[in-house]
C-alpha cells in the first residue's frame, strides 16, 4: 500500500501522531485526523439446483487467471448488497435475488492496506452466465471440487455454505 504524505483536504504534509492508541496521520497545517480503513466490498456465493458454485476467472490482477466469487467495490452511496447484485450482472450476466448473510471478512491487500468483504448467498437467479466485466470465464463447480481461489476470504464463504457455520438469519430491515 503507498503511503499517504500530503492531506487530502488541504494538500499539506502529513505527520504521525499517537491519538487513541496508535498512530495516526495529521495534517500538519489543518490538524485533520486521516484515518486509514479498509476498503469495502461484497461477494456472493451463488449455487445452482446441484449445489454447485458460480465462480469467475479473474482477468485482473491481482490474482488475474485465478478463480474466485463474482464480487467487487461498493460505490459511494451504494448498499453492499446493492453492490454484489451489480457485480453479479457486471461480472456474469445474471440477475439475482440474495437469499442472507454469509459473513463480514478481511482479506489483506497490497493495494489497499485490507478489504473489507461482505459475503450474500444467492440460490435465486436468472439467466445463463457469461463472463463479463474483470472475468474471461464463469463455470458451476462442485463444492468438493473446486479450483484453487483467488482470495481466502472467498474460500472461507464457500466453506461456511458447505459446512452451513452460518449467522443467524436477521429479518429484513425497513429503510
Amino acid at each position: 500500500m503507498k503511503e499517504k504524505r500530503h492531506c487530502p483536504y488541504c494538500g499539506m504534509l502529513l505527520v504521525q501522531k499517537w491519538i487513541g492508541g496508535r498512530n495516526r496521520l495529521i495534517c500538519a497545517a489543518c490538524n485533520q485526523t486521516i484515518y486509514e480503513n479498509p476498503t469495502p466490498a461484497s461477494c456472493l456465493v451463488v449455487l445452482n439446483d446441484r449445489r454447485d458454485v458460480l465462480l469467475v476467472k479473474r482477468n485482473v490482477a491481482p490474482k488475474s487467471g485465478f478463480w474466485c466469487l463474482p464480487g467487487g467495490f461498493i460505490e459511494m452511496g451504494e448498499h453492499p448488497e446493492e453492490a454484489a447484485l451489480r457485480e453479479l450482472r457486471e461480472e456474469t450476466g445474471i440477475t439475482g435475488v440474495i437469499d442472507r448473510l454469509i459473513g463480514v471478512r478481511t482479506n489483506p491487500s497490497r493495494q489497499y492496506g485490507a478489504v473489507l468483504l461482505v459475503g450474500y448467498l444467492v440460490t435465486r437467479y436468472s439467466g445463463a452466465p457469461s463472463p463479463g466485466d474483470d472475468a474471461s470465464e464463469t463455470a458451476f463447480f462442485q463444492l468438493t471440487a473446486l479450483p484453487e481461489i483467488a482470495f481466502d476470504s472467498h474460500e472461507k464463504f464457500i466453506r461456511d455454505i458447505d459446512t452451513g457455520n452460518l449467522p443467524p438469519a436477521f429479518p429484513k430491515s425497513i429503510s
